[in-house]
């Protein structure tokens, strides 16, 4: 059986021919002992921090996308929580944009470490645990996103840290509970799809409790603590803005109009013009939502009932069509699970989610520039320009370095104000050709989580998480890991499945390689303890006993 303390070592006594004299030698130190104890973790880890040195020293200094202006100039101001902005302020105190990434790529690294600990703890093989680990370290996109500005590993880091908190005892505390609703609560500062994350965290702790009286303490410890940063956030959002909110709610216009069928969608005269024409649907509901082309922006209305108008589309849909707009939601939550990621008309491109060769750029929210040669505001113009004439479809150009040129708008569809990247955000673009190709090449031809993979994991947690619902089934070891597998699948479910509701994106779904991915391990870890656990009572995995010949007898013939 796995000790609870995994990275625990024992000094080797040295051999008599030691030239030590039974000392100990320099290089037989604790940390070499545990390297090879888990050799496994270890490769997985040299060749995670190998990928992170090579994204690191690929594009200087980090990769920026539109969104990340929302947290560098408060540009969309409202549209995310802004506790990503004070992560960037104190680390912007005393290093670049540079030292962002390489902390996030730091992080990658510690979700790894932290989830192959927490999986041991719960007594899952070593071999297994490091199988979980692996996406985690050697994912492409979750690379990609690492060398970003953006909060998605932060979001991720926080996932981790709050279920690792509430997994790291066999039962929950006071003292745990609180300190994984602080963790879980902040997360929602982080990205406000992180309010959800108290559904499966209770959900866990009530049916870890050992009974509603045990377990009502943990829980409303959990809930009071996770309403902490949530409120405390909020009360400074309405002192500053007068808004008590995380954020503007998540539209989901875009959804609504991709899935409706105009054709027979009964509608007010004054709406259907918004109502959008099958070629406009097959550009996506994130088209749909942010596109200022969109039949929802486009078109023409009386002053001040655009909201209104849409808000009519938007019940019309809901009202007549429910099942269109449910079925355009479950074929986006599949993608996940697809054999290959191609770019698609309909969703948001995969493009932004990959390495380049080159340095991207999003005009006219960021542009390339040679140094001097043009004014910020004349080098935003004419890379739109260009855009528009060479890549109606991409949304990217590639330069390989200069000035970057960023573009912010106050409000959606407002007028872009053109300025140079702040010099102390860490200066000119610069790209190792050589380096970010390999890094494209890698991710392009497999350097990632399959779909098919992340399928088998997601339906060995669903099996594992049924093995919770019967308490009396299981053995104790066996319904530990049932009950941690509860947690992460409950956890992936509300991470994976609540963006699709209003649009897919493959930057949503990275989630999956710290949720889905140890779910489906501690699932396939519960099934063999199961297993175990009743050949030793001499039962089947029904629980009922099994049948053994009498010596000499057939066991198919009568007596």
């Amino acid at each position: 059986m796995l000790s609870h303390a995994p990275w625990r070592t024992h000094a080797t006594p040295a051999r008599s021919g030691d030239a030590s004299g039974g000392r100990r030698l320099p290089w037989r130190v604790p940390a070499v002992a545990t390297a090879r104890q888990h050799w496994l973790l270890s490769a997985l880890l040299a060749a995670g921090v190998a990928l992170r040195v090579l994204a690191v020293a690929a594009y200087h200094p980090a990769l920026i996308y539109v969104d990340t202006l929302k947290y560098l100039y408060g540009a969309y101001p409202g549209a995310e929580p802004l506790g990503y902005t004070v992560v960037l302020k104190v680390i912007l105190l005393a290093g670049d944009l540079g030292t962002v990434a390489v902390i996030q790529h730091l992080l990658g690294l510690a979700m790894a470490i932290t989830l192959y600990a927490v999986l041991l703890r719960r007594g899952v093989a070593r071999w297994l645990a490091a199988v979980a680990a692996a996406p985690v370290l050697l994912d492409a996109y979750q690379l990609q996103m690492e060398q970003t500005i953006m909060p998605d590993a932060w979001f991720e880091a926080m996932i981790v840290a709050g279920l690792a908190v509430l997994l790291w005892r066999p039962a929950v505390t006071m003292r745990f509970a609180v300190a994984a609703g602080l963790i879980l609560g902040s997360s929602a500062t982080i990205k406000q799809l992180g309010e959800l994350l108290i559904l499966p965290a209770v959900v866990y702790l009530l049916a870890a409790g050992g009974g509603l009286r045990r377990a009502i303490g943990p829980s409303a410890a959990l809930c009071l603590a996770f309403a902490v940063p949530v409120l405390g956030y909020c009360s400074v959002s309405y002192a500053r803005t007068g808004h008590f909110w995380l954020a503007h709610g998540q539209s989901h216009a875009g959804r609504l109009a991709a899935a409706a069928d105009c054709a027979t969608l009964k509608l007010p005269a004054a709406v259907r013009p918004l109502c959008p024409a099958p070629a406009e649907q097959a550009q996506g509901p994130d088209w749909l939502e942010h596109s200022g082309q969109s039949p929802l922006y486009a078109t023409v209305v009386p002053a001040g009932t655009r909201g209104r108008l849409i808000s009519e589309l938007d019940s019309a849909v809901e009202s007549q069509q429910p099942g269109r707009v449910a079925v355009s939601i479950a074929e986006d939550s599949l993608r996940l699970f697809g054999l290959t990621r191609t770019p698609a008309l309909w969703v948001t491109p995969i493009s932004r989610w990959q390495f380049q060769a080159s340095y991207p750029t999003y005009p006219p929210w960021i542009s390339i520039c040679p140094a001097g040669h043009l004014s910020a505001q004349d080098c935003l113009a004419e890379q739109h320009a260009l855009q528009k004439r060479v890549a109606p479809v991409s949304d990217m150009l590639l330069r390989p370095g200069g000035t970057i040129v960023v573009g912010v708008q106050r409000q959606a569809f407002g007028m872009f104000h053109a300025a140079t990247l702040r010099p102390s955000y860490g200066g000119q673009a610069q790209v190792n050709r050589p380096v970010a190709a390999f890094l494209r090449a890698y991710q392009l031809d497999g350097g990632y989580t399959p779909g098919p993979l992340l399928a088998l994991f997601a339906l060995a947690g669903l099996a594992g998480s049924l093995l919770a619902a019967f308490p009396r089934a299981p053995g104790p070891r066996s319904r530990g890991l049932a009950l941690a597998c509860l947690l992460f699948t409950g956890t992936a479910a509300v991470v994976l499945l609540a963006p699709d509701v209003y649009e897919f994106s493959w930057r949503y779904q990275l989630p999956a390689v710290v949720t889905l991915v140890p779910a489906g391990v501690l699932g396939i870890g519960a099934a063999a303890s199961l297993r175990r656990h009743q050949a030793d009572l001499g039962k089947n995995l029904f629980g009922r006993p099994r049948v053994r010949p009498e010596p000499g007898g057939d066991p198919g013939g009568e007596r």
